[in-house]
């Protein structure tokens, strides 16, 4: 038992070495999981027959229905970054904010959400507004540490606000692990946790942290005005070209609103699952693209997107199941008038493709799609591996045994994870830490009692600074990459560090009040 337990920590720890050592992921937790495999079975406590599991695994990743939102949510987002949603968003809200004091970072932290909602890729939002925004706010007379912050932590918000990828990952890995915990309780009629249940839990959390975001833009324009100043009212122009900026930002505005209402809408109304919700994304995000790119000729592109919103209408109103023994006539006219739609739809699908296609936008959204598609896939078997091995040494029971002795209960237990949680996050990718120490530590804390949605919601927000904190933050390189000489990393380390406090702020006020994530799940879904 002892050899057991040395082993688990040990290849926890060679582990993590070797992806600090930059070595591949995938390859790194395969390889260490077959090498700490081999030692095992050679000391005798370790069963080689768990590998026979292994093939099962990646066949149930390959057939697991939720993780088919993956590629599709990538897409989505990757098209409209590609589309220019977030160049018309910045340059609107600019316009209409940019007279106040704190004016731009309010607007930064505006579109970082409605970009977050509606793209949910941490990097292109981070570069796209880099190069957009912060030349103009270093212009405009802005620190530049405030600057760069601001933009990072508004660029993070697509981990929290859904639809996410890490929640969609997250809530594969918690709704595994819960019923797991919850069969060994003996509990075999309990509720699964759904993707659709960490997208309503984290709706109302991310919008807060959005609004701590403002609170704090606003705070630096009332107690340091030389760090965040005003555009001169001249500049603005007169108050008709306000108008005309208004009109223009609703212009920017309503489309990506419309098609995340759409997306999550279907989900929280239960019209679709959130695998047909990201369909609905990809389609909308496309016919978007299509209209972008040639607003002269809308009528395909209209005509596309509201037949897909009659579509989802119809759906949600009528059974519009064809193999059934008795149609009522009111159905047979839903039916008919659905596929009348999907005809509509499939014409401003192709006008949109041939439009995005000569652009030559549809490629390189294909291949950046396919590109973080194969990576999250081949570290998911990778961690699928290392998974198994290590819970054939008993890894899983040793850290049951460890949260359950930890002092306070779930609450010590919690607060550990979470600790552990965010000190990785200074060193590994959010993917490594989602499929690496959640599988480990999630069915102890569910043991425990721990609701799942609101621990979702916890490691969601947790992960999330993973992308923040110094040194090794993955939004403080993009920006790096896209910043001007004149902005120092110094200077983007010490932007962000405010920004991590926002969100350790935001961990203790759901750690407090954890009906933030628990209460809406509940009264959409019972």
């Amino acid at each position: 038992m002892v050899v057991q337990e040395a082993l688990d920590m040990l290849m926890f720890a060679t582990a993590c070495g070797l992806l600090l050592s930059g070595f591949p992921v995938a390859f790194t937790l395969a390889g260490t999981a077959l090498i700490f495999a081999g030692i095992g079975h050679a000391l005798g406590v370790f069963d080689i027959s768990f590998l026979g599991a292994f093939p099962q695994r990646i066949f149930g990743n390959m057939t697991n229905e939720v993780l088919m939102a993956v590629p599709l949510f990538v897409f989505m987002g990757v098209m409209l970054e590609r589309s220019r949603v977030a160049e018309e968003l910045l340059d609107s809200m600019g316009k209409l904010f940019g007279n106040l004091r704190g004016g731009l970072g309010i607007s930064v932290s505006i579109v970082g959400a409605l970009m977050a909602a509606s793209t949910g890729i941490v990097g292109a939002t981070v570069v796209t507004m880099g190069l957009l925004a912060l030349p103009t706010m270093i212009r405009r007379g802005y620190d530049p540490a405030l600057a760069a912050g601001s933009i990072s932590a508004a660029g993070t918000l697509g981990q929290i606000i859904p639809p996410s990828i890490v929640l969609v990952l997250l809530g594969d890995v918690l709704s595994s692990a819960y019923q797991d915990a919850q069969r060994q309780l003996g509990n075999w009629t309990a509720e699964p946790l759904s993707v659709g249940d960490l997208f309503a839990g984290a709706l109302l959390p991310g919008l807060g942290l959005v609004l701590l975001y403002i609170l704090y833009q606003i705070a630096v324009a009332i107690f340091r005005p030389d760090a965040a100043p005003a555009i001169p009212r001249d500049e603005i122009g007169s108050d008709e070209e306000r108008r005309a900026a208004l009109r223009h930002a609703l212009h920017a505005v309503v489309p990506p609103v419309v098609l995340i209402v759409a997306v999550l809408g279907s989900i929280m109304a239960g019209i679709a699952t959130p695998t047909e919700a990201a369909g609905v994304g990809a389609m909308g995000a496309t016919l978007l693209a299509g209209l972008r790119l040639d607003e002269a000729r809308p009528a395909p592109i209209v005509a596309g997107g509201a037949a897909l919103v009659l579509i989802l209408i119809l759906t949600s109103l009528f059974d519009l199941r064809l193999g059934r023994e008795t149609i009522a006539l009111t159905e047979r006219l839903a039916i008919g008038a659905a596929s009348l739609a999907c005809v509509v739809l499939i014409w401003g699908i192709v006008v949109s493709l041939r439009r995005t296609f000569a652009a030559g936008i549809l490629t390189a959204v294909s291949r950046s799609t396919l590109e973080i598609t194969a990576m999250v896939f081949v570290i998911l078997i990778g961690a699928a591996m290392f998974s198994l091995v290590f819970r054939g040494l008993g890894g899983d029971d040793a850290v049951h045994e460890l949260l359950s002795g930890l002092p306070g209960g779930a609450i010590g237990a919690i607060f550990v994870v979470m600790l552990v949680m965010f000190v990785l996050g200074f060193f590994l990718d959010f993917i490594e830490i989602t499929f690496v120490v959640v599988p480990i530590v999630a069915p102890a804390l569910f043991f425990l009692g721990v609701d799942p949605v609101w621990l979702g919601v916890m490691m969601a927000i947790n992960l999330q600074t993973s992308f923040l904190t110094p040194p090794f933050g993955f939004a403080l390189f993009y920006l790096r990459g896209v910043a001007p000489e004149s902005i120092t990393t110094r200077q983007i380390y010490k932007g962000a560090l405010p920004f991590v406090g926002i969100q350790v702020a935001a961990l203790l006020i759901l750690a407090l009040f954890p009906a933030i994530a628990t209460w809406l799940p509940a009264v959409i879904f019972g």
